[in-house]
């Protein structure tokens, strides 16, 4: 079976973790309007995005789950922003929500803050 490694915890929460708590933007992903930022502190890393009112690794951890993968979303490929990029979300034992991804990679040079 596959090392299971936590890459990234998804947030609806402003930027002030990059203000306050020693984190860098690595990758921002225009979402019309609105956007994705991902921030990480070393190798942990924080999705941050504002709420509204399967390669390989993906399909593998899916087969091994068997009938225990309660798949909510998914696999969706997100190729547009990330070539090789790919998601699934799921639903653990206790109800919370848990994404799998593969290929995801920081951005070169993302845009700064916004001024406070």
């Amino acid at each position: 079976m596959p090392e299971v490694r936590f890459h990234h915890i998804p947030l609806a929460c402003p930027d002030s973790y990059t203000r306050h708590f020693g984190f860098v933007r690595p990758r921002v992903i225009a979402l019309g309007e609105g956007q994705i930022a991902f921030i990480r502190n070393r190798e942990m890393y924080l999705e941050l995005f504002q709420a509204t009112a399967a390669g390989p690794i993906v399909e593998a951890k899916l087969a091994a789950m068997g009938a225990d993968a309660n798949v909510v979303v998914g696999p969706l490929d997100f190729d547009t922003f990330i070539p090789g990029w790919r998601s699934v979300w799921l639903r653990d034992p206790a109800g919370d929500l848990v994404q799998i991804t593969q290929g995801f990679t920081d951005q070169t040079d993302p845009p700064p803050l916004p001024p406070a």
